[in-house]
């Protein structure tokens, strides 16, 4: 997909900073994979994009974004979620660095996150561990998993 382009990119920003466009197409890629590639109609619009304290992480390519988190302030840990990679972009890497970059800008404080249960080891990768029971949402299993400070 790349090609001779120049690297993609790491970004970060509020969303409230965010241009129009950029923020567009970082919502965009969450319908696309959550919504329609993962065929769960909900509200994928949960109003804590903006919270004070709410990050938007993403990796930019030839003016795309192509992958994409957020990371949310829970008071006690701070909570990633929305981790989407575009389909073209699948197996590049860009979901671990904007997990690296997330866990960067989390310091010295405790993460959480709600995985999809066969994504567990994945995240555990990070330093991640199962912190409770097995759930559904939205009609998929997921996993609470946290990583202490």
């Amino acid at each position: 997909m790349l090609g001779d382009m120049a690297p993609p990119t790491i970004r970060d920003s509020a969303a409230a900073e965010l241009h129009a466009v950029t923020l567009y197409k970082i919502l965009k890629l969450r319908v696309d994979v959550f919504v329609v590639e993962q065929q769960c109609a909900y509200a994928e619009l949960d109003g804590r994009d903006l919270e004070p304290g709410a990050r938007q992480l993403w990796v930019e390519a030839a003016d795309e974004v192509i992958a994409t988190l957020r990371v949310l302030d829970d008071g006690a840990a701070l909570r990633i979620g929305r981790v989407a990679t575009a389909a073209s972009a699948r197996s590049g890497g860009h979901a671990g660095r904007l997990m690296g970059r997330a866990l960067e800008l989390a310091g010295d404080r405790d993460v959480v996150l709600d995985a999809q249960s066969y994504l567990q080891g994945w995240y555990e990768r990070f330093g991640f561990v199962r912190s409770g029971d097995e759930f559904v949402e939205d009609g998929i299993p997921h996993v609470p998993m946290r990583r202490s400070a």
